[in-house]
């Protein structure tokens, strides 16, 4: 049986969680900025441990972002979420919307042999650390096959416009940070297979999912972790699953027993 599918959690209460007020919105789309800029900048000052350490948290404050804006879950409009996505999409490179496909089909084929998405997360860690490189390709491949005509135009114009922003980064602008800002990114959806999927999920049936608990690690996550609660809600906005998650406890208090950290 799915997560979705557990009837005794009926009784709790989330409609109240769906709504973002204007602070809370703007937080959201503010989020991965200050990581985006200091990354640059301390690439362009050439402290690239430093850069590389802001790269990660704008690329995991980035996946929070698309992940929330798959849902509808930014408090924007469609339309408007649609754009955000195609930001990201060159922000972060690859496109966004093939994702939100994927993304999708995981929700509703969770852990099964049509999840792409959850590929990774079949396998030993170090397999899914291996199969980085294709595991990007596999689900735009994938994405391309299964997408109506409107989600492939998305798919296409992303892809489109990171080609141009190749070109332009590496044969026109020829500004040493913009290329290591494309290559950090490049590394990093290599290893989205293991970091966003195989944490998540791995030794988990179809019926379980990997959360956190802990103010802290929720803090420093940015509550990315708390996967079961996403899974059980996908509609509750990144921001809210922490009182998702005390509200789970309070019905369910064994559920969050398979901890990612």
């Amino acid at each position: 049986m799915h997560i979705q599918g557990r009837s005794h959690f009926k009784a709790v209460q989330w409609r109240d969680l769906l709504h973002l007020n204007r602070r809370e919105i703007i937080v959201e789309l503010s989020l991965s900025l200050p990581w985006l800029l200091s990354s640059c900048l301390a690439a362009a000052w050439g402290y690239y441990p430093i850069a590389l350490l802001c790269s990660f948290m704008f690329f995991l404050t980035g996946l929070r972002q698309v992940h929330n804006a798959y849902h509808y879950a930014l408090g924007l409009s469609r339309p408007m979420t649609e754009w955000v996505m195609f930001i990201l999409s060159i922000l972060m490179l690859g496109s966004m919307h093939a994702v939100k496909v994927n993304h999708l089909r995981h929700h509703r084929y969770c852990m099964e042999e049509e999840d792409v998405e959850a590929m990774s997360a079949r396998m030993p860690g170090w397999k899914a650390i291996l199969i980085g490189p294709w595991f990007p390709l596999r689900l735009h491949h994938k994405a391309l096959q299964v997408a109506n005509l409107t989600e492939r135009r998305w798919i296409l114009s992303e892809l489109q416009a990171n080609l141009l922003w190749f070109w332009l980064v590496f044969a026109v602008f020829d500004v040493s940070w913009l290329k290591y800002h494309v290559a950090a990114m490049a590394l990093g959806q290599c290893l989205t297979a293991f970091f966003a999927v195989w944490t998540v999920h791995h030794d988990c049936d179809p019926s379980q999912a990997r959360t956190v608990r802990g103010r802290f690690k929720a803090l420093v996550t940015y509550n990315m972790f708390f996967h079961l609660e996403h899974h059980l809600f996908p509609a509750v906005p990144t921001c809210k699953l922490p009182s998702l998650a005390q509200r789970l406890d309070q019905q369910a208090p064994d559920l969050s027993s398979k901890r990612v950290i």
